[in-house]
């Protein structure tokens, strides 16, 4: 009758001088895996974005979520115009990312994900430009 009482007191005083589990989160930023697949970015080489507009990226996509409209430069090369990634739709699969093939897009390790509005959520080109 006393044994079970004793194990449980065990089991309590081992947990309570252990250290915590918890992160207290605003304060301590966990740290994603390496695989982690968070919020896209557009990577930019040479002040422009690498994208060519070649819409694999919205064809691969199985949440529709891509949308990219191709225009032209003075020296004829395809660029896209307009980029966007609604996020309230996207699985974060990572098929844009392996289906690029210049490269030109990536998913970070952010994962912050909150705002108000519903607008917020469609991230354009100029939002999803890499930050250097």
């Amino acid at each position: 009758m006393i044994m079970p009482l004793i194990n449980g007191l065990k089991i309590t005083l081992k947990h309570m001088f252990m250290k915590p589990v918890t992160l207290q989160y605003p304060d301590e930023r966990p740290t994603p895996s390496p695989n982690f697949r968070g919020l896209h970015a557009l990577k930019v080489s040479h002040d422009k974005a690498k994208c060519v507009a070649c819409y694999l990226c919205p064809t691969v996509c199985p949440a529709k979520c891509i949308t990219v409209e191709a225009g032209e430069d003075a020296t004829h090369d395809k660029y896209a115009e307009r980029y966007e990634i609604d996020m309230l739709r996207c699985i974060f699969c990572g098929y844009c990312v392996e289906a690029c093939p210049v490269d030109a897009l990536k998913m970070t390790g952010q994962f912050e994900l909150a705002n108000y509005k519903r607008e917020d959520f469609i991230f354009v080109k100029e939002r999803l430009l890499e930050k250097k």
